[in-house]
């Protein structure tokens, strides 16, 4: 009888104990808190893209984990929520211009064959909207929200916002060739020319010279 009283008084004694300290945890009053901002990669490099279009998208993802079939009280499912904004660009690539892609007609008269139009989709932003970790009767947390969880819905929300992209590409894809053909036209004014802008329906394989390899950026996929 006394070792059950004593495990009873035990018992609440810790979960008193894990009330205090959360709640110390909580208001930060009585911590420092210290950041360490680090550069870890730095990456330059000349590109030659006209943007004719740019595009930007939120989107809201939301991921829990647990038994959902327990009572919230006695176990609560660990839940993450970000937004997420995307953008998407689109452009033509001008390094992909050959000598043979430019016409001269004649009487200050020129005609450009322009390669197809390219979309570059990047995340460029993450907000924490809601992280709560999987807690017992609302005390200890047993399912943590760790790095992997949180990879996992990025992983997922740009699959999301690539198709949502796709569903839209040959719309913007045809304005972004107004928008570009508007910008080289304004341009020729001040030359003293008359260009016509024509589109190739593909881009020309690079030789094997000149061929290269570029790693994409794992957030300006689509």
């Amino acid at each position: 009888m006394d070792t059950l009283i004593t495990l009873a008084a035990g018992i609440a004694i810790g979960a008193i104990a894990l009330v205090a300290l959360r709640r110390v945890f909580r208001s930060g009053k009585s911590m420092a808190e210290h950041a360490r901002i680090d550069v870890i990669a730095e990456q330059v490099r000349a590109v030659g893209r006209l943007i004719g279009l740019e595009v930007s998208a939120k989107e809201i993802a939301t991921a829990t984990k647990g038994f959902s079939w327990l009572p919230p009280l006695l176990l609560s499912q660990a839940r993450v929520a970000m937004i997420f904004h995307f953008e998407k660009q689109y452009g033509v690539d001008l390094t992909r211009l050959r000598a043979q892609d430019l016409e001269d007609l004649g009487e200050g008269r020129y005609r450009i064959h322009l390669p197809p139009i390219e979309g570059s989709m990047r995340m460029v932003d993450v907000t924490p909207y809601d992280i709560q970790d999987g807690r017992v009767l609302g005390l200890l947390e047993v399912i943590p929200v760790n790095a992997t969880t949180q990879k996992a819905l990025m992983s997922k929300a740009q699959e999301q916002a690539a198709k949502l992209f796709e569903t839209s590409d040959h719309r913007y894809e045809a304005e972004a060739q107004r928008s570009i053909e508007r910008q080289l036209k304004s341009l020729q004014a001040m030359f003293g020319v008359q260009l016509d802008v024509a589109w190739r329906t593909s881009a020309p394989a690079l030789a094997p010279q000149q061929s290269r390899s570029e790693t994409p950026d794992p957030l300006s996929t689509a």
